[in-house]
């Protein structure tokens, strides 16, 4: 069994879910329903799959080149 993650939340307390992805802090439903007994390596993917949909959104014709 892995221990759990000592990552800190990714939540930005702007909860918005559009189908399942939290607008505000672009995590996946799943991902966010993980997060307390994922461990530290999961945490740090889900941090930056996160952080690539949030990227994607904000700029989305660098997500065309």
């Amino acid at each position: 069994m892995s221990s759990r993650g000592r990552q800190p939340s990714p939540c930005v307390r702007k909860c918005c879910l559009d189908g399942d992805l939290c607008m505000g802090c672009g995590r996946l439903l799943d991902e966010i329903l993980e997060w307390g007994k994922a461990s530290d390596r999961r945490q740090c993917e889900i941090i930056d799959a996160a952080a690539q949909r949030r990227a994607a959104w904000q700029n989305p014709s660098a997500a065309s080149r």
